[in-house]
C-alpha cells in the first residue's frame, strides 16, 4: 500500500491551519503581533511539516518534530515569544486551539483543497493591497508638511522632525487630549523619570491591520516650530509599534488638534 502525496496541497492546508492557530493564540493572549509576522510563522510551520513528512526520518523523530520542534518554532517566529512562561502558555493554548480547529476542519475535509487555496490567495491579495496602500500613503505623506518640534522632558530638550498629519485624529479618552505619535526609538531617548512618574497608560486605536492598543505618556511641554513657535503644555504622545516613517524622514506624527 502506498499514498500519493501532493506537496502543494499539503503546504496550503498546513499553512491555513498553522496561521489560523497562531491568529487564535495571538488574539487570546493579546500580543498584538502583525498579520505579516503571524503568516510568516504559519508558512515556516507548513514548510517544516512538508520537509519532515518527505524526509526519511524514523517514526520517533517525526513524532518529536511534529509535536515539539515545529510547533515551538512556529510560536517563536509567529508570536515572537521572549520568555519561558509566555512560551509555555502559548504552546498549551496552541494545542487547545488545534483540537478545536481539528474538529471543524474534519467536517470540511472534502473541501479542504479548495478552501486552503482560497485562503492562500486571500492572504496574498491582502498583502498586495497592504503594499499598494502603503505606497499610496507614502506618496501622500511626501506632500504633507514636515516641521521641527522640540520635546521638553525630564531628560531635557529634544528636537525632532515631525509630520503634520491632518489624518491623525487619535484622542486620549482619559484626558480628552489629542495624541501625537512618536517613534519608539526616539521615545527611549526623551522619556525620563518624571514622565514615568506621571504614569503610562493604554488607549485603543484602529489601523490597517485592525484594532489594537497604544501606550501613551504625557510630556512637560512641546514647541512646534512653524512660521511662529506654538507651545503645548502637558502634551500626550503615543508610542508607535515600529519606525513610523520607514525611512527616518520624521520621528513624530503631529496631531493638528493639539492646538484646539
Amino acid at each position: 500500500m502506498y499514498y500519493e502525496l501532493y506537496i502543494d496541497v499539503l503546504f496550503l492546508e498546513n499553512f491555513m491551519m498553522d496561521s489560523l492557530l497562531l491568529l487564535a493564540v495571538n488574539r487570546v493572549l493579546k500580543y498584538n503581533r502583525s498579520y505579516g509576522r503571524i503568516f510568516f510563522g504559519g508558512a515556516i510551520g507548513s514548510v517544516l511539516t512538508c520537509l519532515a513528512i518527505a524526509a526519511p526520518f524514523p517514526a520517533v523523530i517525526k513524532l518529536i518534530l511534529f509535536h515539539f520542534v515545529i510547533n515551538s518554532l512556529m510560536i517563536i517566529t509567529g508570536i515572537q515569544i521572549s520568555t519561558v512562561p509566555q512560551f509555555i502558555k502559548a504552546f498549551l493554548l496552541l494545542y487547545l486551539a488545534a483540537f478545536a480547529l481539528g474538529g471543524v476542519m474534519y467536517a470540511f475535509r472534502p473541501y479542504m483543497r479548495h478552501m486552503s487555496l482560497l485562503y492562500a490567495a486571500g492572504v496574498g491579495f491582502g498583502f498586495l493591497i497592504s503594499k499598494l496602500s502603503g505606497a499610496l500613503c507614502q506618496s501622500v505623506r511626501q506632500e504633507m508638511v514636515i516641521c521641527e518640534v522640540t520635546i521638553y522632558t525630564e531628560k531635557g530638550e529634544h528636537t525632532v522632525k515631525a509630520l503634520w498629519d491632518t489624518g491623525n485624529k487619535l484622542t486620549d479618552p482619559l484626558t480628552g487630549k489629542a495624541v501625537s505619535i512618536i517613534d519608539p526609538e526616539t521615545e527611549k531617548i526623551v522619556v525620563g523619570a518624571a514622565e514615568k512618574a506621571r504614569g503610562f497608560h493604554y488607549i485603543p486605536y484602529r489601523c490597517v491591520q485592525g484594532e489594537s492598543i497604544m501606550k501613551v505618556f504625557r510630556t512637560e511641554k512641546i514647541c512646534v516650530h512653524m512660521e511662529e513657535d506654538r507651545w503645548v503644555n502637558d502634551a500626550v504622545l503615543g508610542i508607535g509599534e515600529s519606525d513610523i516613517s520607514g525611512d527616518g524622514a520624521f520621528q513624530l506624527i503631529l496631531n493638528p488638534d493639539i492646538f484646539s
